[in-house]
């Protein structure tokens, strides 16, 4: 199949995000354009005008996902609305990356998408540490090597709030858009405490695991972050911390790129 246009999806837990890639010889594909579109409810008809913003009759997707009734519906509707355009599922064996894990069929095919991109970006020598910031928080490293040696998850910011709010009988349900911008760690009231302890622990269990990713080793380390809180959480890390918008779609176009050629 023709390798571009590219329609990369990344269907996560709750939202579906696709980009457009035109072909590129850069090492790290940026897409031209993107849209996401909610799990729970979402119309996908606004994905046929994205699509068609291509020009073509035949687009080639791309799709990984940690959702599976979410790709299924995606699936059912490309075959729908586009049943000319060739689709493709990817699985971890798709992936130009070595994975040193019992089972990496078993790993989530996003953190694995960002390891393939985080080696496209890495200085030579240097291993990283891949944050993703989303739904859950996804802390993984990468060897100087380029291989994926597994990692921690933990609960996303906006996930650890809703079970504050459910498990309690008075505490608020604190929404992700506050968490945009560090709170202050010392709070004066319920409200402004749940946003330190939510905001500040996350941040504080993702510096504690690079450290102790880190330790004996004997390499040097970069942190790329991804995901919905990435811009606020990146800044916090350190000089070493690299914030990456659509380093998940990146991978999804390298993975193509590794299948189709």
């Amino acid at each position: 199949m023709d390798l571009f246009p590219l329609m990369a999806v990344d269907v996560g837990n709750n939202r579906t995000k696709c980009g457009w890639f035109q072909e590129s010889a850069a090492p790290l594909p940026e897409p031209e354009s993107t849209i996401s579109v909610d799990n729970a409810g979402g119309d996908l008809e606004c994905l046929a005008a994205f699509a068609d913003r291509v020009g073509r009759d035949s687009i080639a997707w791309w799709i990984a996902s940690v959702n599976r009734p979410a790709a299924t519906r995606l699936l059912d509707w490309v075959r729908r609305r586009r049943p000319s355009d060739p689709v493709r599922l990817l699985a971890s064996g798709d992936l130009p990356l070595r994975v040193a894990v019992p089972r990496p069929d078993m790993v989530g095919i996003d953190r694995l998408l960002d390891a393939v991109a985080v080696n496209q970006l890495r200085s030579d020598g240097h291993a990283a540490v891949v944050v993703d910031v989303g739904t859950a928080i996804t802390v993984d490293y990468v060897s100087s090597q380029g291989v994926f040696l597994g990692g921690s998850i933990l609960p996303g910011i906006a996930m650890s709030a809703r079970a504050l709010h459910d498990f309690t009988d008075l505490l608020p349900l604190i929404a992700m858009s506050d968490l945009a911008v560090p709170p202050p760690a010392l709070g004066d009231s319920t409200e402004s405490a749940m946003r330190s302890g939510l905001f500040w622990g996350a941040v504080g269990a993702i510096r504690q695991l690079i450290e102790e990713m880190g330790k004996d080793r004997r390499e040097r380390t970069e942190v790329f972050l991804t995901g919905g809180a990435g811009p606020a959480v990146a800044g916090l890390l350190g000089p070493a911390a690299r914030h990456v918008p659509h380093l998940t779609l990146a991978g999804i176009a390298l993975a193509a790129r590794n299948v189709a050629g």
